[in-house]
């Protein structure tokens, strides 16, 4: 069983930053594909981006290409999710995931946090 909590969401001016953290309980945390999600109102949950277990490889939708960034630190259990040069549209529940593999597809994503708004303010 793995649980995962996410924090550090809030309100941001566009071209603001934010950075989002997610802490993980479990024993499988290090060997668990980490993902990133958001979900806007009446949309579906998209992709934002994922790290493999030992962070050497990263994948990131290309609306945010270039302006987030996600790590993790296996000893720590946490993965983050640096976002800078944020957009109105960049406002949404933010979930982070844990699953088996380096995937964009949530459904293949096994556990998941409870979220964390970001808003971002034209």
């Amino acid at each position: 069983q793995v649980q995962l909590v996410e924090s550090g969401g809030g309100l941001v001016q566009a071209g603001g930053s934010l950075r989002l953290s997610c802490a993980a309980s479990g024993r499988t945390f290090s060997s668990s594909a980490m993902g990133w999600f958001r979900q806007a109102p009446g949309k579906e949950r998209d992709f934002v981006a994922a790290i493999s277990g030992s962070g050497g490889i990263t994948v990131y939708a290309a609306s945010v290409k270039g302006r987030f960034t996600i790590s993790r630190d296996n000893a720590k259990k946490t993965v983050s999710l640096q976002m800078n040069s944020l957009k109105p549209e960049d406002t949404a529940v933010y979930y982070c995931a844990a699953g088996g593999l380096l995937t964009e597809v949530p459904g293949l994503y096994h556990y998941w946090g409870q979220g964390t708004q970001v808003t971002v303010s034209s």
